[in-house]
């Protein structure tokens, strides 16, 4: 599926902005003519990572791994890791799958996750990513939605039999047919990939930097997510923002503790390290004595990490003077907004410079890096104003990015600072459109003028007296955010709106320390409940796992209340919802 029209295809090839992304070795520097490469696709940057260094060490598995799924640590050489996408596009040939097909994948962070995404793209197929904490009711819904025959999980993960579970999908979903597990114990009916060898080499496929290589999924505030396609060409282009800011080369060794499902885990780190050639260390599910063990190990020089978590190291300095963290040269940051004291912190106690990301599966990306933004304490309240008011930015994720702020009232653009406005962008970073139930793209979510309204509000904000920033005000969509996993309170509330007990439902955050917020379930009871027991946290967790939702969205904490406060037209106002929260204490 070619997803973006060949006008844009033709400006974009033509201004250097897409289909030279694919450079190994030095790829922190660009060529003599302003570009980087001749790669347009995943494959080519693959490739040139296995030509130029094959023995150099490519990525390498959690420390914990056997624990978790029963399998063996690996550690793969580039050469080694060819081999093994070689076989692995092989067996899914094999077992039909082919060029434009969905395949379903839930893995967690691995050498097998980064092998089986180069397998799909290497035939040509399509992979959609589902985070480890999806159960039958998110999976049923969205493999339906694709059409999905075929799909890749793990045997077991933690407590969870993910291969049966997998199986169970079947009565549910009549066209999935082959269910492929990585790891030991696979049980009948599924087909384990563990040494599984194809007789012949899948057919010969050579994409297009312009076809759809992964169907990633947002948890707005809508109830249903919404499925984000994305090619090769607008992949790359975004992943330029984590190798430039870091300033990545192929002698870094990268730490990802971001699950490989959106733009954090695939933008910030997995394109980076096939764009730079660098070393890959996988870590998942978050641990963190093991996560300071693999830095030590190691010697990690580049990760990415909540602002909370960042925050507890310096507020407990013991914890990281435990761990031997000299090796770490600049750390990642996102997901919420940073402190000016954690920013600081990092740079004067340990000599580490913080970046600053704000990004989105549709191709937002704004990026404070040490370059950009020199002073800490500015760092951690802007972004750059790029593509906006004549200021160029050398992260080459900016090249082609046009921004600007509208105020959703009026409609107008704004240009002066201090006054909030929805943040819109376009560029080669910027994915061509949702994927609308009849598989073509939803364009609704672009302007007049083609920029992507991203439901994000920010102001112009100065610095001696040039309006050269961007600072992030809030965000419009009712999103919740725990631990860099984004939670729709939408699907919550219409769930428990079908709980015998309960009359209305808000679902919001609030602060924690750790996980930037936590879930809190605000319930009005129905007259005659008995809400004290029937809506107690246990039983609301209960009634929502019951109905299949995942873990990581269950509340950790319900209100119950006579009334929700509403607007005078009868909108909830979540807003007053949560300053209660933060007053009464969490």
């Amino acid at each position: 599926m070619r997803l973006h029209p060949p006008q844009r295809v033709e400006e974009y090839t033509s201004q250097g902005w897409w289909g030279n992304a694919g450079t190994s070795g030095n790829a922190g520097t660009s060529g003599d003519d302003g570009t980087s490469g001749d790669a347009g696709t995943w494959g080519d940057a693959f490739r040139r990572c296995v030509d130029e260094s094959p023995e150099k060490l490519a990525v390498v598995d959690p420390a914990n791994l056997a624990t978790l799924t029963g399998a063996t640590p690996r550690r793969l050489t580039w050469s080694e890791l060819d081999t093994e996408v070689a076989r692995l596009a092989a067996v899914l040939a094999a077992h039909g799958v082919g060029a434009g097909d969905v395949v379903a994948v839930q893995l967690p962070n691995s050498v097998d996750i980064c092998a089986t995404y180069l397998a799909i793209a290497r035939i040509g197929a399509v992979a959609t990513p589902f985070p480890m904490q999806f159960q039958r009711r998110e999976l049923t819904r969205l493999c339906e939605r694709l059409s999905v025959h075929t799909l890749v999980t793990v045997g077991w993960f933690g407590e969870r039999e993910y291969a049966v579970e997998a199986l169970g999908l079947r009565r549910h979903l009549p066209e999935l047919r082959t269910v492929l597990v990585t790891g030991p114990d696979v049980p009948e009916g599924a087909i384990g990939l563990v040494g599984a060898d194809a007789e012949a080499p899948p057919q010969e496929h050579s994409p297009d930097g312009n076809d759809c290589v992964t169907i990633c999924w947002t948890s707005g505030t809508e109830a249903e997510p919404k499925a984000v396609p994305r090619c090769h060409y607008d992949w790359l282009a975004i992943a330029w923002a984590s190798v430039d800011a870091p300033k990545l080369t192929a002698d870094d060794v990268l730490l990802n503790p971001f699950p490989m499902v959106n733009m954090a885990g695939i933008g910030g780190m997995f394109l980076p390290w096939l764009l730079t050639g660098a070393t890959l260390v996988q870590h998942q599910p978050f641990d963190l004595p093991t996560f300071l063990g693999q830095i030590a190990a190691e010697r990690v020089t580049y990760t990415v990490a909540p602002p909370a978590l960042l925050t507890l190291l310096l507020l407990k300095p013991e914890i990281l003077a435990a761990a031997d963290a000299s090796s770490l040269r600049i750390l990642g940051s996102g997901s919420a907004p940073l402190s000016t004291a954690m920013v600081r912190g990092w740079k004067d106690r340990h000599g580490v410079d913080v970046i600053n990301y704000f990004g989105s599966n549709e191709g937002v990306s704004l990026v404070g890096d040490p370059e950009t933004i020199p002073d800490p304490d500015e760092r951690a309240q802007f972004f750059p104003r790029i593509g906006a008011g004549g200021y160029t930015w050398p992260n080459r994720a900016t090249r082609g990015t046009r921004t600007r702020l509208v105020d959703l009232s009026s409609g107008a653009e704004i240009t002066e600072p201090g006054q909030p406005g929805e943040l819109r962008i376009a560029g080669p970073t910027v994915f061509a459109g949702y994927l609308d139930p009849a598989g073509g793209l939803d364009l609704s979510c672009f302007d007049a003028d083609g920029y992507f309204c991203t439901g994000d509000v920010f102001e112009i904000a100065t610095r001696d007296g040039d309006p050269r920033y961007y600072r992030y005000v809030d965000r419009s969509k009712d999103l919740v955010i725990r631990g860099g996993m984004n939670i729709s309170p939408a699907e919550l509330e219409g769930l428990l709106l079908t709980h015998p007990a309960v009359a209305e439902a808000a679902v919001v955050g609030y602060p924690d320390e750790v996980m930037g917020e936590r879930i809190c379930a605000v319930l009005v009871p129905r007259p005659g409940a008995d809400g004290d027991v029937v809506l107690s946290i246990n039983a609301v967790r209960e009634f929502l796992a019951g109905e299949g939702v995942a873990d990581y969205k269950l509340p950790e904490r319900v209100e119950l209340v006579e009334t929700l406060p509403r607007n005078p037209v009868g909108k909830v106002l979540k807003r007053e919802l949560r300053s209660t929260l933060q007053g009464a204490g969490s």
